[in-house]
């Protein structure tokens, strides 16, 4: 299963909002398809969202009637600018769309700027997917063989480029052979975590268990978790981390039952501008997310409703922090982290 495709001229990826009944796919040649995907959680999870923005700034050259280049990097400034504007807190998304404006910059003609901004969205892609190879072996090493393990959302392939962030690190464990044991966190409103978690590691042949939310708290206490490993939409550069709402109760959680909490994301997760959490930007999604479930209304009409996407868990909660180069223990200072141009070089 690929969670999205360069198919030369069109893009492919799966509606993850018909999952787990339905495996459909979309294809399109429309960027502003995918920015719509994006909104509307068919596309979701970080480094994917990087991803397909990469891709959608590409159809967007591609589909452009520019003829010279700096009408067509006119287009591309353009189109990058609404693409930026479908979910906010996703670092990942603002490194994608400057790689392919900075792709955009030099070449002399049009042509050769559609050549090259195809070309660094497919090689962002590829590079997506060798660190997610890379932060599944360095995690693997932190989980020992029996180990039960608790995670949050949905961090696997349908979140990436290639394997995931946290849930590689479940991934690879298990087929080095280590006996794993998940619990997965139902994780709302969107329900990721029961509808996606579940499904791919049900697909490798992993033990899934799956818990509400509010649940997890219960489990720490009344049955036995090694870990917790959860993974990221954006980390600062003290290490505060925002990722999906819930990943900070659960933090606390574990620092009363004394569980290690690991965070696993990709560098292009981090982003060293940013000096702590509070200056992250949070995503407030619809109340509709809220107050409707199943099909069918579940609150009182006229209840407010306060939905934010994430939270923020503060640095001093987490155990380590896991990329593709090394695994990174406090205290943490990501305010060195390599440029988006030193990254693609390695």
């Amino acid at each position: 299963m690929k969670a999205i495709e360069w198919l030369g001229g069109r893009v492919r990826f799966i509606d993850q909002t018909k999952l787990p009944g339905e495996e459909t796919y979309i294809e399109t040649a429309d960027y502003r398809v995918i920015g719509e995907a994006i909104v509307s959680l068919r596309i979701r999870g970080a480094p994917l969202i990087g991803i397909s923005a990469a891709y959608g700034l590409a159809l967007g050259a591609l589909g452009s009637r520019a003829v010279g280049p700096d009408d067509l990097r006119s287009d591309i400034r353009r189109i990058s600018t609404e693409l930026g504007r479908t979910r906010p807190t996703a670092v990942n998304l603002f490194r994608a769309l400057r790689r392919i404006e900075d792709a955009a910059a030099t070449p002399d003609s049009a042509g050769r700027i559609r050549a090259a901004v195809v070309a660094e969205a497919v090689a962002f892609h590829l590079e997506d997917e060798a660190m997610c190879r890379r932060i599944g072996e360095n995690g693997a090493r932190l989980v020992p063989d029996g180990a039960i393990i608790l995670t949050h959302c949905n961090t696997g392939a349908l979140a990436t480029g290639g394997a995931g962030t946290a849930q590689s690190i479940i991934t690879t464990a298990h087929r080095d052979g280590k006996s794993v044991r998940v619990y997965a966190t139902e994780t709302r409103p969107a329900l990721q975590g029961a509808r996606l978690t579940t499904w791919e590691l049900m697909r490798e042949g992993i033990d899934v268990t799956l818990i509400t939310d509010g649940t997890a708290a219960s489990v720490m206490n009344r049955l036995h978790i090694d870990l917790v490993v959860v993974g990221a939409d954006r980390i600062a550069a003290n290490g505060d981390t925002a990722n999906k709402i819930g990943t900070y109760s659960l933090a606390l959680a574990a620092r009363h039952h004394g569980i290690p909490f690991y965070v696993a994301a990709p560098t292009t997760t981090i982003d060293p501008a940013v000096a702590s959490g509070d200056l992250i930007p949070i995503e407030e999604r619809s109340p509709g997310e809220v107050v409707e479930g199943f099909g069918k209304r579940i609150a009182p009409e006229g209840v407010r409703v306060y939905a934010p996407a994430f939270d923020v868990t503060p640095a001093a909660l987490i155990t380590a922090i896991i990329t593709e180069g090394e695994v990174t223990y406090p205290p943490y200072n990501f305010v060195n982290v390599p440029s988006i141009q030193e990254q693609r070089n390695r």
